[in-house]
């Protein structure tokens, strides 16, 4: 098969500062991501108390947010990544992804700041603006997905593409980190200056509190909308997809320097022939909606979106559960002013981030590229699903009545390392290296758009399932549910059947080149010379003979004009 030089180079190029300053920029739509999702617990503590003051009948307890809002907002912003998910993700096929990158972080600045803002103080319109602002963000932060996981598998080597976009992905773990200390920060400056409160006294700078910690997160984001603007697009969707392989060299020259397009010799190139597939058909053969894709892709599709459907729900829901383990170790909140209960809510989740998340994140980008994505992900279910037994086995009879024992703690911080170590990483980076580059961008904001309907299912579902089946124990404003014992069975059990669904579905792809991976179901129908002269005359390049196939090579210098010679 003839290779594109420059995507050879591309493959076995050496990791150099542009990787990193990527992984930054690539990594910031994440942060903000992750910021969002976890400041929204201390935002909604502050909300109840300043839109939903106590009443009369209330025997001395503070405002809450009403479960019904609850639901919303967290809903409201799950169901705008969906539609993102989907939108950036074809347009980031059909346009380009660059061109679309710039405005996708754009969108992300500018819903934080409105979400903020939330245009008045009146509860109905101060809570349906954000609402609004809350969908933008989410379209935002799903456009971001498929665009900063194609961009990173597209710039990267094939020795270490799976660590380039686990770091990308890592940047979640420090917008969690910086959601709790900006709201640590803010929650304490507010609390000296109104004089510290008393617990059922909420003054009114507490409803600008919330608003500075949600546009906070628009201010790492904003700082490289720049860089994010000039970054070029990919050499593979400028060679690929828009058949133009001089701009792609010209192009990737330029940020990664270093690269030695001629550093392939020939022999490693007819090395190489019999580990790599044959070219796909030409785009206009099939379609994302044909029975050739179906069969060719189809079941890595169902792989990855259903693999990622069943993370999210055990993944949102156990953030949820995470008050079921700090409210022991905090005073009630009717001992305490708005802001001190935000302040312990953040400080629980810094521990958190710290202890187990981020550190699981750092064991992925160590470990992808050794131990493989289906080999952790795998694992990941597995020890997720034994730490969820392990906290709903004795749930009823012991840990709700011993939950400041440490190890209570510890098997919940556990659960989050497991799936970050794991399936929260791999199912982020597989989408993004089996697919053909005219719809890499495409499938995998598909399947993060099945991730965060799993989401929804995970922080709705479980916000009211998990409620006491007795109601004198309900919370105020829901209706009984299954227990939190059964809630956490469930969740255990979701994990086993994503262990199953990663073991029948999903493929290794760990050392093969991208092209590699997504010609591998397709191989028997294109091994010969009329298939791969098909895909050469796509790019305009006529191959004389089958020998010629495989010293077929662009040769290019940084300052002379680059040239094919067959």
């Amino acid at each position: 098969m003839a290779r594109i030089r420059v995507l050879t180079a591309l493959d076995h190029a050496r990791t150099q500062y542009y990787h990193f300053k990527a992984i930054i920029i690539a990594g910031m739509g994440l942060f903000t991501d992750s910021y969002d999702l976890f400041c929204i617990v201390p935002v909604m503590k502050i909300i109840g108390r300043v839109y939903y003051p106590p009443s009369s009948g209330d025997d001395g307890r503070p405002g809450v947010t009403p479960p019904a809002v609850v639901s919303a907002i967290v809903s409201i912003a799950l169901l705008g990544a969906v539609f993102g998910n989907l939108l950036f993700g074809v347009l980031g096929d059909r346009v380009g992804r660059g061109r679309v990158y710039g405005s996708c972080l754009l969108l992300l600045v500018c819903s934080s700041v409105g979400s903020g803002f939330s245009i008045c103080r009146t509860r109905g319109c101060a809570l349906s603006s954000l609402c609004l602002f809350r969908f933008l963000l989410g379209v935002g932060v799903g456009g971001d997905y498929p665009l900063s996981a194609t961009i990173m598998s597209e710039f990267a080597n094939k020795r270490t593409r799976g660590a380039f976009i686990a770091a990308v992905f890592s940047m979640q773990g420090f917008g969690i980190l910086a959601s709790s200390g900006v709201t640590m920060v803010v929650a304490a400056a507010f609390d000296r200056y109104t004089g510290h409160p008393a617990p059922l006294d909420t003054p009114e700078a507490a409803d600008i509190a919330w608003r500075v910690i949600l546009m906070a997160g628009a201010v790492p984001a904003g700082l490289t909308f720049y860089w994010r603007m000039a970054m070029p697009e990919t050499a593979r969707f400028t060679a690929l997809v828009q058949h133009d392989v001089l701009k792609a060299t010209n192009d990737i020259g330029r940020v990664l320097t270093d690269l030695d397009l001629n550093g392939i010799d020939d022999d490693e190139d007819a090395a190489a022939i019999p580990r790599t597939p044959a070219w796909a058909p030409p785009a206009s053969q099939y379609g994302l909606f044909s029975l050739e894709f179906l069969r060719q892709h189809g079941r890595d599709l169902f792989g990855c979106a259903s693999a990622w459907f069943l993370l999210d729900i055990p993944y949102y829901s156990s953030t949820l559960f995470q008050s079921q383990i700090y409210r022991p170790w905090f005073p009630p909140a009717s001992h305490q002013n708005v802001f001190r209960e935000a302040y312990d809510v953040a400080r629980f989740q810094a521990i958190i981030a710290v202890a187990s998340t981020i550190p699981g994140y750092f064991a992925a980008v160590l470990l992808i590229d050794r131990a493989g994505r289906r080999r952790l992900q795998m694992a990941g279910f597995f020890l997720m699903a034994a730490f969820l037994f392990a906290l709903a086995g004795p749930y009823d009879h012991y840990w709700r009545g011993n939950a400041k024992n440490a190890w209570y703690i510890v098997l919940y911080a556990l659960t989050f390392f497991s799936a970050n170590l794991g399936p929260n990483t791999t199912t982020f980076i597989l989408p993004a290296e089996l697919f053909p580059a005219r719809l890499r961008s495409t499938c995998h904001g598909i399947s993060a758009a099945a991730g965060k309907l799993g989401a929804l299912v995970g922080t709705v579902g479980f916000l009211w399932a998990s409620q006491a089946q007795d109601r004198e124990e309900v919370q105020a404003g829901y209706e009984p549910g299954i227990g939190m014992m059964n809630a956490l069975i469930i969740l255990g059990a979701i994990c086993l059947i994503g262990l199953a669904v990663t073991y029948l579905f999903t493929p290794e792809t760990m050392g093969r080149s991208l092209e590699e991976n997504e010609g591998e179901r397709g191989q028997d129908l294109h091994d010969g010379d009329g298939g791969m002269t098909m895909r050469l005359q796509e790019l305009n390049l006529t191959p004389k003979s089958p020998a010629s196939l495989v010293s077929s090579h662009v040769s290019t210098s940084p300052i002379h004009p680059h040239r094919f010679s067959v």
